[in-house]
């Protein structure tokens, strides 16, 4: 709550369904850990804070509390749009017709866009964002201000498919490899937990394209990386692709959050490498999941969030519901995800879709209780914290060899 408002207001409730569902994941993690190895408390609300709590991070909306995301009225709606690597900047003349001077200034040329957005029908300037490759999400449609009790919980919000493949022996997770093709948040806090439930984590990384987590705060890093062993290939020819097909093949199970076709390209399909007694579990985490229009679609955490609807209102507007929330709940969802499907058995394909559980912890933005304590929010609004790391995060291709010798695979 303390990073869920405006700059100049108080800090606003939850959305309605966002602690019971945040609870239920933590719920799954806690019983099938303890099922398949070390059991994990999780505090899940408090991974919303923790990139804020170590980056300094507070609330700002209608802007992001990390600076890259700004949620825009358009002509019959609201449009987030996300600008976080300066490609996403030089479109926007291309998308909105921005002068060039505008686009090279120091900070986000807000007032710009907000200019050029005003007019336009919210739907059709996000499917002209999306043609161009930019992080922009509709808000599905304004919400609610008030609500005074949260909704029953759901299924977890994944699409879990089985994959027809030979049988395999069940292990516990001390003796199981992950293969983290990931990056950012999402899917490092999935890895994060499977290696401390005693999985060991393989963090993979291109030479070229490093995790773009390693150049912000280093505390941040670690808390999501410490404890994972480090491999960095050289994806740019096919010796690099070759070494990474073997360590899939390798692997108990898969974690990535490109979107679909950046494997394709490089010959990779999920069904197939599980249905060749490769891993039991491959975890997908994608902006707006595996199938469908949006497949292909790129996302951040508070572009996705504000896609699934998973913001607060005040008399103003909508605001950003904390700090990139897409991201930290589907790194908790998936991971609940992926140490069910490991317990249940079989090899299956999970699909996480960032927007679709940001979805699934959506409502009515819950509403102040005069009479509690704190600033009449019924609860004490206390600052956002951070787990502590348990030792820094690998450097990169620190482990190369030593796990291409452990796995029995051929630089």
């Amino acid at each position: 709550m303390a990073i869920t408002g405006r700059a100049d207001g108080p800090p606003l409730g939850p959305p309605a369904g966002l602690v019971g569902g945040l609870k239920r994941s933590a719920a799954v993690i806690r019983e099938r850990s303890a099922l398949l190895g070390v059991p994990l408390e999780v505090d899940a609300v408090a991974l919303l804070g923790e990139r804020a709590a170590i980056g300094g991070l507070t609330r700002r909306s209608p802007t992001s509390c990390g600076g890259a995301t700004r949620l825009v009225r358009a002509a019959d709606g609201w449009l987030a749009v996300a600008l976080p690597r300066p490609d996403d900047r030089e479109l926007l003349p291309a998308w909105l017709g921005i002068e060039a001077e505008d686009v090279d200034a120091p900070e986000p040329p807000w007032a710009a866009v907000e200019a050029a957005l005003g007019g336009r029908r919210a739907h059709e300037a996000a499917e002209q964002a999306w043609l161009l490759g930019l992080p922009v999400s509709q808000l599905p449609e304004a919400p609610g201000r008030t609500a005074t009790a949260p909704p029953p919980l759901a299924p977890l919000p994944v699409l879990a498919t089985p994959v027809p493949a030979p049988d395999s022996d069940p292990r516990p997770l001390g003796d199981m490899t992950v293969i983290d093709l990931s990056s950012l948040w999402a899917g490092p806090l999935c890895g994060n937990f499977l290696s401390l439930a005693g999985a060991d984590v393989v963090k993979v990384e291109s030479t070229t394209r490093p995790d773009g987590s390693r150049a912000g705060p280093p505390r941040f890093f670690d808390v999501l990386n410490a404890g994972k062993r480090s491999v960095a290939l050289d994806l740019a020819g096919a010796d690099g692709w070759r070494v990474l097909r073997r360590l899939l093949a390798a692997a108990d199970v898969v974690i990535e959050g490109s979107r679909p076709r950046a494997l394709e390209q490089g010959g990779f399909e999920a069904r197939e490498v599980l249905a060749n007694a490769g891993p039991r579990v491959w975890v997908s985490i994608t902006g707006h999941g595996r199938t469908g229009a949006g497949r292909d679609r790129v996302a951040f955490g508070d572009d996705a969030a504000v896609a699934g609807g998973l913001v607060v209102a005040d008399q103003s507007g909508p605001c950003f519901c904390a700090d990139a929330a897409a991201d930290p709940v589907a790194g908790l969802v998936a991971a609940a995800a992926c140490l069910d499907a490991l317990a249940v058995g079989g090899r299956w394909l999970v699909d996480v879709g960032m927007a679709g559980v940001a979805a699934s912890l959506a409502g009515p933005t819950l509403g102040p209780d005069p009479d509690g304590p704190g600033d009449g929010l019924g609860v004490d609004v206390a600052p956002p914290r951070a787990r502590a790391a348990t030792a820094a995060g690998p450097a990169i291709g620190e482990h190369t060899a030593e796990v291409l010798d452990s796995l029995g695979v051929t630089p």
